[in-house]
Formats: structure tokens, sequence, C-alpha cells
């Protein structure tokens, strides 16, 4: 096992800003010459008056409400359920201090290398892409588009934006002559899964992604106007990287790594929703302009935010797409604690600042059409949520009065204050002109169907003593659990994020801590394990463990292993069935010309093959 150099550790250690690191996890303010904040361990980050105190001399931070505490390092570990080896990188990143490991032993761990090459790989990648967008011929179409959207050289270069070349092959040749080898960059997400040579990206203005480190982890590609594919039809607007080990969409913002010093500086953030409304946004000198990427806002970036801002504004295209999108963005920032302003970029241009006739849909158009003053303008005309929400809701439903009321109670339901929910109830009931003890009966009759948050909590709280159930997974990581020197094999056939049962992902962690810090033995595995009934689950069923499928059975312990793995594989493979099934339905019912075909049916019977594969073995 690799060993990171006690001189690193001490360099780390020395160098550490824990208002910095800790900073990055909740908003801190000096008082009285200490500084705190709202703890991000209990409450969801969420107290009303800060309990949380960091003391940079002594690089601690302790709670007097959770009452956890104890090292910055500890702290990185814990928040982000990472070892102690994983903090120590993840710091070390932070910081620009290289890891050195100790001599003889063996930097060979596959956790660090494969990560270190994927963010060299992507950052290589980028700047081949710059080339082919400032240099070459190729390009110069995107340049012109860019230019036609009003985006300036300065932007380009902020946001590293690039050119995907036409040749589909290009990238994997290219790529080989630097020595990567096939395994690495099917691991990438730079190429088709199916058809190894063949990049994702080909022809498309490309948009890097960065962490909050500002490494870049993904791309997405643009296809520009009038270009057609092969047969003749429109390709797909956008592409965006798949995750891998270095990109979870759903925890990471496009422009992040730009806008989180005037996110802090300011405690506001915009939202808008794609990457040039974002370009647009920073180019009018909104520098705290972040985007979702390809999916909706999610409670884990609401919950980065939160930490930092306590209010949102959100700039959605003005279509009905962005006015849905809005609606799921409130309740996603009033769950998670963000009160949240909107602005109607149509209504603002058209009533307080320009007359127009025409449809103006976003940020983009409006750099595009106006310029960047306007643009950062129109920022300062944003309404609450509950105003916009009574607009969008009386003005969708034509007046009926129960659709109206049935549209805003789940924003009743996401409010985390009493007093906040009761005050919008009469509101509302003014608005649409109701009894106020009508509404509020139908918002309880309403609520009665949900599983209320409070319930979700008593349950999550519960989880300590919840019945650890027997099944597939369990089963596997148990058997590994009592023969761990079978656990090297199994951690590379296996990722966690394959694993369902809760139980079994915690038993997965342990595992691999113990895999890290070179400990063995059943007392190591047990001491990091919190779930009591998990411990006695290993202790009674480790010794009598059979995996049955097939007609036949075992009690061997490296077949139940590849049983068991040959199980989880194919479950994963026949959800993947499950969803190509769906989209082909979907194909035939609306002839969504999104879907390839002949793609689909290719992978369906490659899977075919692959499960009739697992089942001779």
């Amino acid at each position: 096992m690799s060993l990171i150099s006690k001189l690193t550790i001490q360099e780390i250690n020395n160098r550490l800003d824990a208002i910095s690191i800790i900073g990055d996890y909740t908003r801190l303010e000096k008082k009285s010459g200490r500084w705190w904040g709202r703890c991000p361990f209990h409450a969801g980050g969420q107290e009303k008056t800060p309990s949380f105190k960091v003391d940079p001399d002594l690089k601690t931070y302790h709670c007097f409400g959770c009452n956890k505490g104890g090292s910055v390092i500890g702290f990185v570990m814990e928040i982000e359920n990472l070892t102690y080896p994983e903090a120590l990188k993840n710091i070390a990143g932070k910081m620009g201090i290289e890891i050195i490991y100790e001599e003889g032993s063996g930097v060979e761990a596959e956790d660090n290398s494969v990560k270190d090459g994927l963010f060299e790989l992507y950052a290589r990648t980028t700047k081949t892409f710059q080339h082919f967008l400032n240099e070459k011929q190729e390009g110069q179409n995107a340049l012109k588009y860019l230019s036609e959207r009003g985006i300036n050289r300065e932007m380009i270069e902020c946001f590293k934006l690039g050119f995907a070349p036409a040749d589909r092959e290009f990238l994997y040749k290219f790529l080989k002559q630097k020595n990567y080898s096939d395994d690495f960059l099917g691991k990438s997400g730079l190429f088709s899964s199916r058809y190894k040579t063949i990049s994702l990206f080909s022809g498309r203005l490309i948009f890097p992604i960065t962490d909050r480190q500002g490494r870049i982890v993904a791309f997405g590609g643009r296809a520009l106007p009038g270009v057609l594919q092969n047969d003749g039809s429109e390709p797909p607007k956008y592409i965006n990287s798949p995750e891998t080990e270095i990109y979870k969409k759903g925890q990471t913002l496009f422009a992040i790594d730009i806008a989180k010093a005037e996110i802090r500086k300011t405690k506001k953030a915009v939202l808008a929703e794609g990457y040039v409304d974002i370009i647009a946004l920073h180019q009018a000198g909104i520098k705290n302009a972040v985007a979702p990427l390809g999916t909706a806002f999610t409670d884990e970036q609401a919950s980065w935010l939160r930490r930092q801002v306590d209010n949102i504004t959100l700039v959605f295209d003005n279509d009905e797409a962005g006015q849905k999108a809005a609606y799921k963005a409130i309740l996603t920032c009033r769950k998670n604690g963000l009160s949240c302003s909107l602005v109607n970029v149509f209504d603002v241009l058209k009533t307080e600042i320009v007359a127009i006739d025409e449809k103006i849909k976003d940020p983009a158009d409006i750099l595009q059409k106006f310029g960047a003053e306007i643009l950062k303008k129109i920022i300062n005309y944003a309404i609450n949520d509950f105003e916009y929400l009574i607009s969008l809701g009386t003005s969708n439903r034509k007046g009926n009065i129960t659709r109206t009321a049935e549209f805003f109670f789940p924003y009743l339901d996401a409010l985390d204050s009493e007093i906040e929910r009761n005050d919008s109830i009469s509101r509302l009931a003014d608005t649409i002109r109701t009894e106020r003890s009508a509404l509020q009966k139908d918002y309880l009759l309403w609520k009665k169907g949900l599983t209320s948050r409070s319930a979700a909590d008593k349950r999550d709280n519960a989880y300590s003593t919840h019945t650890v159930r027997r099944n597939a997974e369990l089963v596997l990581l148990t058997v590994v659990a009592v023969n761990m020197e079978l656990y090297g094999e199994f951690r590379a056939a296996i990722e966690i994020k394959e694993i369902d049962d809760r139980d079994a992902k915690e038993l997965f962690i342990a595992l691999e801590e113990c895999y890290q810090y070179g400990e063995s033995g059943m007392d190591f595995l047990l001491t990091r394990i919190k779930n009591e009934q998990l411990k006695n689950f290993i202790i009674s069923n480790g010794d009598s463990l059979e995996f049955k499928g097939g007609g036949s059975s075992t009690t061997d312990p490296r077949r139940l292993m590849e049983d068991g793995i040959n199980e989880i594989r194919r479950k994963k493979l026949r959800k993947r069935l499950d969803d190509i099934g769906r989209e082909l339905r979907n194909y035939e019912r609306k002839a969504d010309g999104n879907i390839n075909i002949d793609d689909l049916l290719a992978e369906k019977k490659d899977i075919d093959s692959q499960i009739q594969k697992i089942k001779g073995r």
C-alpha cells in the first residue's frame, strides 16, 4: 500500500488554512476575534444561530450544538466521507502541494493513479480543443458562433472554450500517441462505451466543466447551428460527459471555481440554465453566476450553496420548460433552507428597460441583442419566489382556485419556517379570494398523502438500530469481510456505486478503510462499523454463508465472491435492458428523433450476450 511521506504530511499541516478549508463547506464570519458558522453536520447546516467555531491557530473546529469537533483533516474526513490518506490528498490538491510517497512503498495505488491520470488527461484534452478553436481553420465556425452570441475573447479564454474536431477518431489516435492505454481511455468518459476509438465529442463547441478546485473533470459539447448528421437529421443540441471517477454531475456546478470567490464575498448566487447563459452573465460583470449540469438543480448543489449564501436569484429561460425548471429549483432551494428570487427577463425588458416586440428567452439573448450593461441591469429587477409562483399559478390555471392552491402546496410544504408558511397561506388566500381556514384545511388534507420530512428525519436517525436484512449484496460483502485476503480482487471488480443496500455500502466503506490503512483482522473491521446489528450479522453469519444460484450451491469463499459479483453484474445489465426497452417504446409512441434505434438494438444484443456469458461461467 502506498504511504504518504511524513514530510508531505508535515507540509500540509504547516500550510493548512483552517478558515479556507472549512469555509468551503460553511460560511464563516469573524465575531469577537473568533470564527463562527452554521454547523454542516447537524440540522442540515440550517441552524438559526451559528454554534460552530473554528480556531485558525490551533487548526481545529468544534460545534456546541452537536458536540462534533477535531482537526481540520478530521473535518474533511467526516464531511467528505474520506479515509485519512484521501483527506490528505484532497487538502493537498486545494493547496497545490505535491504528494510524495515513502520510498519503497509502491506508488501504484489504483485510487490515486486513476484519478490523477484523469485530471491530467482532461487538462491535456482541453488544451487540444482550445488549439482547434483558436488556431485551426476547422474551429472558425465555432468562433463565429460565439462572436454572433456576443461572447468576447476574454470569456473564451476565461472559460477555456474549445472545439472538438469532426474526425471522431482523431482524439483516440492523438492520445494513443501520448502513450495512454486502451483500458485507461475506456474509463475516461471521452469515448463511446461500445466503439472504443470513437470520441463522444466531434464537430462541437466544447465547454470544460471544473470542480471547486478548478480541475477540469468533464465537458459539455454544443452542436453548431446548421451542421447536420450523416443521415441529414439534426444532432442533439448538447452532449455531456458521463459520470466518472472524478465527475458527479449532481455534486458540482458549471463555473463554480470562477464564481465561488464572488459568491462568498456577496453571500449571493445567481443560477441560470445553460453554459452560454453563464458566460453571458459573467461577461456582464455578474461574477457569482453558476448553472446545474445537464440535470435539475439538486439537493447536493443547493446544500453546498446554502453554506455560502442566504439567497439565490434564478434566471431561467422564459419558455414552458424554463418555467417548470424554475418551479423545481424553487422547491429545491426552500427544502434546503435557501430563500430565492427570480428574474423574468422578457417581462423586465418589455416593461422597465426597452421597448421590444420580439421574444427574448434567456441571458444569452439579452447579451447578443442589447449588450452587457442591459443584462447586468435586469438582475436588479428580481421578484421573490412567492410573487413569481402567484403570477405563474394564476395565469396558467385561468382562475381555477382549487388548481392554483394545489399548484402552491408543494411550495408551502418545502418552507422550513412555520411562521413563513402561515404567512404564505394568508397571502395566498387573499390572492385567490378564499377563506384562510379553507385553504389551511385543504393543505393539511393534501399533506396527509405525503411522507413528511420530519418522518423521514426520524427514519434517518433510527438508522443505527434499523433491522439488517439478508440480501445478495450483503452476503457478498460479508463473504469478503470474513475472507479479507480476497478484498483486493473484489475492489478491482466492483465499485461502491454499484451497491444499493445501505448496510452493504457501510461494510464496503469499512473494508476499504482497512485496506487503505493496511489493517487486517476482524477487530479492525468491526471498530469501523457503527451499526450494531450489522456487526452482529457479520459475526453470526460469517462462517455459514452459502450462495445459491442456477440450481447449484457452494461454500468456497472465492467461488462465493465470484458468484456474488456476477449476480450484481447481471442485475446492472438487466436494469439497462429495462431502460433500453423504455426508450424503444418511447420512440414508437413519439417518434423521438433523439433516439438512435440502431445503437439501442446493438447495445441490447451486446447486453444479452454478456448476460448469457455470465450464466455460462
